[in-house]
């Protein structure tokens, strides 16, 4: 017979309103301060997050920590890259991701929603839909981490089904739950996706590894107008 649940498990004294805070308080941080990360408590936070289910409890994901010089380097090698791609837009062929993220065509209403997105972000920085310039040093702080102390960077095994991407997903929101339960804040970001070229040697993956995407990780910078950004989110009777 199996054994009778643990009532501390199953049922532990939870305080509701903090765990709603940490999800609905979760956002896209743009804009992060130099503070360092303990590594401790790093450690903590994937362990945590390590308790998303996956299919048959396969737990597909596998995680790398850059901080310091590695991160730096990472930094420098792939905003290279895409100066260079701007400056010679046949180098894309180069520079594939590996899954599809978005679709081949866009339709209504995710198309509506991606350019508000879009264009309530450029607004709040004051770039206009003609500032070339200014919107590639925008996108290129994806490739800085927006300035946090920790990048985190997510492989998948290819011999792995698409399922596997469903349980990604659900670890990649544990980890942003879990920093925000210790005052932190990230960026998940599959702008990363197109220079694995580049990322999966600097990581030491191996061959069968698959880059899923990237996340910054650190303190928010509470005076960065960009951190005001708050996107908004359909009623539940449009969705349900």
């Amino acid at each position: 017979a199996m054994n009778a649940p643990d009532r501390a498990l199953l049922n532990p004294p939870l305080d509701g309103a903090s765990v709603d805070a940490a999800i609905t308080s979760r956002l896209s941080a743009r804009a992060f301060l130099p503070t360092a990360v303990p590594r401790a408590t790093i450690e903590h936070i994937l362990r945590v997050a390590s308790r998303a289910p996956s299919g048959t409890n396969t737990q597909p994901w596998k995680v790398y920590v850059l901080q310091g010089a590695s991160r730096d380097a990472l930094v420098d090698k792939v905003c290279a890259a895409h100066d260079a791609l701007r400056a010679d837009p046949s180098l894309a062929a180069e520079y594939r991701e590996e899954y599809d993220y978005y679709p081949e065509k866009w339709v209504s209403p995710y198309i509506d929603r991606r350019r508000e997105n879009g264009w309530g972000l450029y607004g709040l920085l004051g770039i206009g839909k003609g500032d070339k310039d200014k919107m590639h040093a925008q996108h290129q702080r994806n490739f800085r981490f927006f300035d946090a102390p920790v990048g985190l960077m997510f492989t998948l095994d290819k011999v792995m089904g698409r399922g596997s991407l469903v349980d990604y997903g659900m670890f990649l929101q544990n980890i942003m739950i879990a920093a925000r339960a210790q005052g932190l804040h990230t960026c998940p970001q599959a702008a990363w996706n197109g220079f694995a070229k580049i990322i999966l040697p600097h990581l030491g993956a191996g061959p069968d590894e698959m880059l899923v995407c990237g996340m910054a990780l650190g303190v928010a910078d509470p005076e960065a107008p960009v951190n005001g950004f708050h996107t908004p989110r359909e009623s539940v009777e449009s969705f349900t």
